[in-house]
């Protein structure tokens, strides 16, 4: 077979892709007309997904590069402090211990499951490319995440095997895990494809799932626990790591928020009174999972907190995002009983959570609470 008939027959079966599956690399149309703005769509876009401007998502683009600029690396950390109380026999209880090995096992595993979402799934159903633009620095924070659990979990010396197989093992991490690939089963199926009401509306559904749920509430008990800590000095360079993680997840929420709320507002045929009904749902089951996993992780109060101050919390957060998609509220009343959380999301030039060294973020004052918590 010549070289030139190979890549006939592949450009052509490029161009034959179904209507949501494509790649951005379809056979180019010499000569057409150039895309204008009102051309370009979040999914089931047929507009080139090369051409990047004009935009039509701002937000997208903006979101991307204050991403850039809110850039760390997990080896900037000083981890000495971290080893040297965990190696002490009188330094942390057991249910200190047992939160850092929980919270480690379901974030070391949690944040590569998103990763293969991401690049696999969600970045080939999504056709425009601001949007992908911003799904790229996504997927590498995702993978810098991963690294940074790594890192704490080599520094610390923990057996690695025990606890990247949490996920497997313990009943609590193990449901959420379990949860969460019962929607992301379509994202990752190869031969998913978007166009038809029915499928679309299953991507509206899984997206709920993945960004509302998975990254929305099923991250905040760990991290509310291994912030605590770093509030009383202790593990100071593993909340640091967290710290920062949040940072990236909060800004993540936020776009997934945004490309819901946009595929909403250009389908509203998918947003029926049944889609919404299956979302709520969606999000109190979520919630429940997460009650539990605060009791299995904290079967005793400490750090201040205890069972029932989670589950107000993510009331408190389940709320916010019912309302963050334009559903109502599901526990009326709930309030935050952890406000120092919302301080830590502040992006400033400032000495750091730990005090440990100054770190310039240029998106200072760009999150809130209200918006993106």
């Amino acid at each position: 077979m010549t070289e030139m008939s190979t890549h006939t027959e592949a450009m052509n079966a490029m161009h034959n892709l179904p209507h949501g599956g494509s790649t951005g690399l379809e056979e180019i149309e010499m000569g057409a007309t150039r895309i204008q703005v009102d051309d370009k769509r979040i999914i089931n876009c047929r507009a080139d997904l090369n051409q990047l401007v004009p935009f039509k998502y701002e937000w997208a683009w903006k979101k991307y590069l204050d991403a850039c600029a809110n850039h760390w690396m997990p080896q900037e950390i000083n981890m000495s402090a971290d080893l040297a109380l965990w190696k002490s026999t009188d330094g942390l209880t057991e249910d200190e211990r047992l939160i850092i090995e929980r919270n480690l096992g379901f974030f070391s595993t949690a944040d590569s499951l998103v990763a293969n979402n991401l690049v696999l799934a969600v970045y080939r159903l999504i056709t425009n490319p601001e949007c992908r633009q911003y799904l790229l620095r996504q997927a590498f924070e995702e993978a810098l995440h991963t690294h940074a659990y790594q890192y704490v979990i080599e520094s610390l010396g923990l057996d690695e095997a025990e606890v990247f197989n949490m996920y497997r093992e313990i009943p609590s991490v193990a449901r959420k895990s379990v949860w969460a690939l019962k929607y992301t089963q379509s994202l990752g199926d190869p031969t998913f494809q978007t166009g038809t009401p029915e499928n679309d509306r299953r991507l509206l559904r899984d997206l709920i799932a993945f960004y509302v749920v998975f990254e929305g509430i099923f991250f905040y008990v760990g991290f509310t626990q291994i912030l605590s800590m770093g509030r009383r000095n202790k593990m100071a360079g593993t909340s640091e790591q967290f710290q920062y993680i949040l940072r990236d997840e909060s800004m993540h929420l936020n776009f997934g928020i945004d490309v819901i709320n946009q595929i909403k507002i250009e389908n509203p045929h998918l947003w029926t009174a049944e889609m919404q009904q299956e979302a709520i749902t969606m999000i109190k089951e979520g919630v429940d999972l997460e009650c539990q996993y605060a009791i299995d992780t904290m079967p005793r109060g400490i750090l201040g907190m205890n069972a029932e101050m989670f589950k107000e919390y993510l009331h408190f957060i389940a709320n916010r995002r019912l309302a963050q998609i334009g559903l109502s509220e599901q526990y009326p009343g709930a309030q935050n009983p952890f406000p120092w959380m919302s301080e830590v999301l502040d992006l400033k030039k400032e000495k750091n959570f730990f005090e440990t060294r100054v770190i310039e973020y240029q998106t200072g004052g760009t999150l809130s609470w209200d918006d993106e918590q």
